[in-house]
């Protein structure tokens, strides 16, 4: 993640967890999608860029071996503040603090979203290299017909088609599992893909 986007997150920690730390902010549909989820997966879980900690938090309280893992320092702050029982550690998808060939699963839940299109690829390639053989990845992101930049409140993010994106998972050595979308009065379009490590 760019210097830029992690300031940007410090400088507003506090708001954010106030806003969306709590799995009350949380669509219903994205719950059961991300529960289902991780039911499928053997092995310890990292939800990557957990920000305020709730889904690291949720995936716990599921009976899940799960870390939290963010760049913000000021987030890892308040998560393990709000969730004192529930591991949390600064790091970034290029160093998680996990050996590789060792995790089961990794929630990318719009974490990569400030990425530049660029450096998606690496950033797959990352989580690709922690997983065990049949691990899995959720990716949570903006939908869009294109790739494309848009103002989000905090800084610039990114949308995703998910064609686009499942062709940068597959680009990586994965099989793409399902795809979802969700549309709503009010709200920007969102998408999931998931998907195994081939």
């Amino acid at each position: 993640m760019q210097p830029e986007v992690t300031a940007a997150y410090a400088s507003r920690a506090a708001e954010y967890v106030r806003v969306l730390g709590s799995m009350d902010a949380v669509h219903p549909s994205d719950r059961v999608h991300v529960a289902t989820w991780a039911a499928t997966c053997a092995g310890p879980l990292v939800d990557l860029g957990c920000g305020p900690g709730h889904w690291t938090a949720s995936l716990a309280a599921a009976g899940h071996d799960v870390v939290g893992v963010d760049p913000v320092p000021e987030l890892v702050d308040l998560a393990r503040r709000a969730f004192p029982d529930v591991p949390f550690r600064v790091g970034s998808v290029e160093q998680p603090g996990c050996a590789d060939g060792t995790v089961g699963g990794v929630l990318a839940w719009y974490s990569l979203i400030h990425l530049e299109p660029h450096e998606l690829p690496a950033a797959l390639a990352a989580i690709a290299r922690l997983l065990v053989p049949g691990g899995r990845v959720l990716v949570g992101f903006f939908d869009g017909d294109a790739v494309k930049p848009f103002p989000h409140a905090v800084t610039t993010a990114y949308r995703w088609s998910v064609e686009a994106m499942s062709v940068a998972l597959e680009a990586a050595g994965f099989v793409v599992e399902e795809t979802h979308r969700r549309t709503g009065p009010g709200h920007r379009p969102h998408a999931a893909v998931s998907a195994v490590l081939g």
